[in-house]
């Protein structure tokens, strides 16, 4: 989830959502398995590279990619519950 650093006085940087994020999304901590003995990280990194694909397939034109993520994220989570 962004973040960003906001200061306070005498106090220290606290991390607050970035705005637009997604409020209550939990994630796993690192290598913990979330299914199918997939990590958080191996899950992310899947996602990630699926999303560049996507990206690279559409020739990286700007604007898309939320949409690039999110229809990545679905197709991942989709082969991890099919295997």
């Amino acid at each position: 989830m962004p973040t960003t650093q906001i200061r306070t006085k005498k106090r220290k940087a606290t991390s607050v959502p970035a705005p637009g994020a997604a409020k209550n999304k939990i994630k796993p901590a690192p290598g913990i398995c979330i299914g199918n003995g997939v990590s958080a990280e191996e899950r992310d990194t899947l996602i990630a590279r699926a999303a560049y694909f996507r990206a690279e397939k559409r020739g990286f034109a700007p604007g898309c990619e939320l949409q690039d993520w999110v229809e990545a994220e679905a197709e991942v989570v989709r082969l991890i519950a099919a295997a």
